[in-house]
């Protein structure tokens, strides 16, 4: 792990996506933090030493999701499936698709496994995978301020981890998308999925793949933007009607009422034609049921450094 000393830092952007703004001041204590996000050679370790079944080993409960077909009820879980031709980037329906069998051992259907990427970030784990793992660990999850504070590197404002360029001088700082999304792959970083969590180079603080690869669980509720200036890492107001967890929910599927949490860093599928959020600031909301083929965590410990 690495040693992130605290401070107060400016979170968020105004000059992205409207739910990173404002700008605003927060400050955190010092923590510790993965130096990478967590591997496949990792998370075996904890199911080889607790049994533990993730979220999509099991088939979902027909009561949580009111309306779903009867046939859909199965183990299963997200997989980016690109289409081989141009097609609306409004519909994501297009390239993600519920696949049967598809986990963190087989991340891209039942006849795929994870042999040779015992080095590549776990990937299919929900929200409360994430926490299993990381209480097994004694460890956390990192708040959203914690993990754009660390992603930062020690660069206040910079647009990307590594400073305001891109592909400075050429070169790919992070595993993202070159080309069109989501039909035309350039993979011009040498990757087309996943990467190995130490393939491209670490942050100002030597922190690994905050960027790119795989997006990240925080523990923060999503809202539609960030508050006014904040002593501490708080995310989303107050809701009268059942607070921020409540406040959370997709309005646009009023039946279904699951919670959403945080994701940070972007993954390998954005792209500068589609989600623009390989940026410290950029944040993206998941529900805490959901896994998929590009999500997956990083811990941290909240305990003062030891002189």
């Amino acid at each position: 792990m690495i040693w992130i000393t605290g401070g107060t830092f400016r979170m968020g952007s105004d000059q992205h996506y409207p739910e990173e703004a404002p700008v605003h001041r927060v400050s955190v204590d010092g923590f510790w933090i993965d130096r990478t996000p967590v591997t496949n050679r990792e998370f075996r370790k904890f199911v080889n030493a607790t049994g533990y079944v993730t979220f999509a080993e099991i088939a979902p409960d027909p009561n949580d999701y009111p309306g779903a077909l009867p046939h859909m009820l199965k183990a299963g879980s997200l997989v980016f499936m690109p289409p081989k031709h141009a097609v609306d980037t409004h519909d994501w329906t297009q390239w993600w698709n519920f696949k049967f069998g598809a986990n963190w051992r087989r991340p891209y259907g039942p006849r795929s496994s994870i042999s040779g990427l015992d080095d590549h970030p776990v990937v299919h784990v929900a929200y409360r995978d994430a926490q299993a793992y990381a209480t097994w660990a004694g460890k956390e999850l990192p708040t959203e301020a914690e993990w754009e504070f660390a992603a930062r590197g020690g660069l206040e404002q910079a647009e990307f981890a590594w400073g305001d360029d891109l592909a400075p001088g050429g070169r790919a700082m992070a595993n993202t998308w070159q080309g069109m999304f989501p039909h035309q792959n350039l993979a011009l970083d040498g990757h087309e999925r996943t990467s190995p969590v130490t393939a491209f180079p670490p942050n100002g603080y030597g922190v690994h793949d905050m960027i790119g690869n795989v997006w990240e669980w925080t523990t923060d509720w999503w809202s539609t933007g960030h508050e006014a200036d904040a002593s501490k890492a708080c995310c989303i107001p107050e809701n009268p009607r059942g607070g921020p967890e409540a406040a959370s929910y997709d309005p646009r599927q009023p039946d279904i009422r699951i919670p959403r949490k945080v994701l940070k860093g972007g993954s390998h599928l954005c792209a500068p034609n589609y989600c623009r959020r390989y940026r410290p600031a950029a944040r993206h909301a998941e529900p805490v049921d959901t896994s998929t083929s590009h999500v997956g965590f990083r811990c941290v410990v909240r305990k003062r450094r030891e002189t």
